[in-house]
């Protein structure tokens, strides 16, 4: 696991100032991701759970919440009006503390120079479109699977691929516990290509049916990646003004 930290250079940052006033949609997505997870049976905070100690109460609590709100492939390609809401409220429910704080790291590194790079109103169709179509795509590869799948991940991984494309050249400092937890920092586009390699490498390896979405990962990155190249690839660089004309009474150098 990649854990980016800080952000990135003051020369990336320098390309998207005075775009726009602030990535609100960025950090409006991870409150209400978080006030969800607060509320939900999952977080257990919430004392109407498991009232008792109940673990099996809790259990069930648990399991209900997240076939309520979640993605059942098997359901959700029987085309109900219920089962198509899904992918939408999918975005929003998180399997568990360590699944909520990884999503928002990443969401909240990445997600505020694409938004305003992008635009607000864009980012956000972009972030919710990458993650719907990312979670029907593993439903459809996962036709017969009735393994719930909820999570943010389809449209981060939408968010790293524009990221990817937008600001190669960016910098961050990620954390690898392979290396002891050091703070090395990496051009972004190392570690983005490391965490998608990562990602196929899980996804061939995975042998024991749906599990975690790593092919909805997969998608969303690419998703990403080819929407922000086909919509900025003819103006993401910002052209230098030409010299003005010299006015009457001075000489041209």
């Amino acid at each position: 696991m990649i854990c980016p930290v800080i952000g990135w250079r003051r020369a990336a940052r320098g390309a998207v100032r005075g775009l726009g006033t602030g990535p609100w949609v960025t950090h409006g997505v991870i409150a209400i991701c978080c006030a969800v997870f607060l509320v939900s049976p999952v977080s257990g905070l919430v004392p109407g759970y498991g009232a008792g100690g109940s673990l099996d109460t809790l259990i069930a609590a648990q399991t209900e919440y997240f076939e309520r709100w979640g993605v059942i492939p098997a359901e959700l390609l029987t085309g109900r009006p219920r089962a198509l809401l899904t992918p939408l409220t999918a975005l929003f429910v998180h399997g568990s503390w360590l699944h909520l704080l990884g999503n928002m790291l990443f969401l909240f590194v990445f997600g505020a120079m694409t938004e305003e790079r992008i635009g607000h109103l864009e980012f956000c169709l972009f972030y919710l479109g990458c993650g719907c179509l990312a979670l029907f795509a593993y439903a459809a590869a996962n036709a017969g699977s009735e393994q719930t799948l909820v999570g943010a991940s389809g449209s981060i991984s939408g968010v790293l691929g524009a990221f990817l494309c937008l600001f190669p050249r960016a910098r961050v400092t990620s954390l690898f516990p392979f290396l002891f937890f050091l703070p090395l920092r990496f051009p972004a586009w190392a570690v983005l290509i490391f965490w998608f390699v990562l990602q196929w490498l899980a996804a061939r390896e995975a042998d024991s049916g749906p599990g975690v979405a790593y092919l909805a990962h997969l998608v969303g990155f690419g998703l990403g990646f080819v929407y922000a190249w086909g919509r900025f690839r003819g103006g993401a660089r910002v052209k230098p003004k030409p010299p003005a004309a010299a006015t009457e009474g001075e000489r041209q150098p």
